[in-house]
């Protein structure tokens, strides 16, 4: 399945995330670069919204709008959609996903959630039933089952663990990969002691995460414009090559597992 805009221009390779942004016009600047792709997890990133909705009053058709809800229950999940709806100012959202399942969700709530976000879909409030988790045996069964029309991972140069199941699963069955916590939150950029060369930039952890098949796009959040225009270059930039990524899957390996907590390791 490929995503497209509404005037059916396919996404970008990356994808303009809100979290973390600090300064003004970033959204535009992204916009100008190719990036049509926009996600946010809520409502909370009013400067990244307030500029997204600026755009999207002439350009909503060029735009393809990303967001979800960790909600389980359908009333607040229903509410949820409307908000942004509201918020934006537009009548369907392009693809939503029910975020973060994990082994603690009962099944019969996933399938509720599913089922509503396939009757917004049915409905033409949504374009694409999207789903996001750390968890490999809920990813895999939903990949099988082909209960999602887009998949959330996460995949960096430390947690490639996806490359063994996932990512071939989900390029057999025709699911598009968006990868996220490319930089592992940042961590991926600050070099280890026993690492001899520089570490990579988050251009280079962005290109690594492209160069696998099956990740269709991937997740970038700058907080300042210098940083977004950095990661831009990755728009352009030639394939990664063989060297490039020898390198940096033996510097994923170094520093795998060397995060704060458990997470780091519980799902590779």
């Amino acid at each position: 399945m490929e995503l497209t805009t509404l005037c059916g221009n396919s996404v970008s390779r990356l994808g303009f995330a809100s979290q973390y942004l600090r300064e003004s016009t970033c959204v535009d600047t992204a916009f100008n670069a190719s990036i049509n792709y926009f996600f946010f997890y809520n409502l909370s990133s009013k400067q990244f919204l307030d500029e997204l909705k600026h755009l999207l009053v002439n350009r909503r058709e060029a735009l393809f709008i990303s967001t979800g809800s960790e909600h389980r229950n359908l009333e607040a999940l229903n509410r949820d959609l409307d908000q942004v709806c509201q918020t934006l100012n537009i009548d369907v959202v392009d693809a939503f996903f029910a975020e973060y399942l994990s082994p603690r969700d009962e099944p019969s709530d996933i399938l509720a959630m599913l089922n509503t976000l396939r009757a917004w879909k049915e409905k033409g409030r949504i374009r694409y039933v999207g789903v996001s988790t750390h968890n490999p045996y809920i990813a895999l069964n939903l990949i099988e089952n082909q209960q999602c029309d887009v998949l959330m991972y996460r995949y960096n140069m430390a947690h490639r663990k996806a490359e063994v199941d996932i990512l071939p699963a989900a390029r057999q069955a025709g699911i598009p990969v968006v990868a996220f916590t490319c930089t592992r939150w940042g961590t991926l950029l600050e070099k280890p002691a026993n690492w001899s060369e520089a570490p990579p930039t988050a251009a280079d952890c962005y290109r690594f995460a492209l160069q696998y098949p099956g990740v269709r796009l991937a997740l970038t959040s700058p907080a300042t414009k210098a940083e977004l225009e950095s990661n831009l270059s990755v728009l352009h930039a030639p394939p990664i090559s063989p060297q490039e990524l020898a390198r940096w899957r033996r510097y994923g390996d170094l520093v795998y597992g060397s995060g704060q907590d458990a997470f780091e390791t519980q799902w590779p």
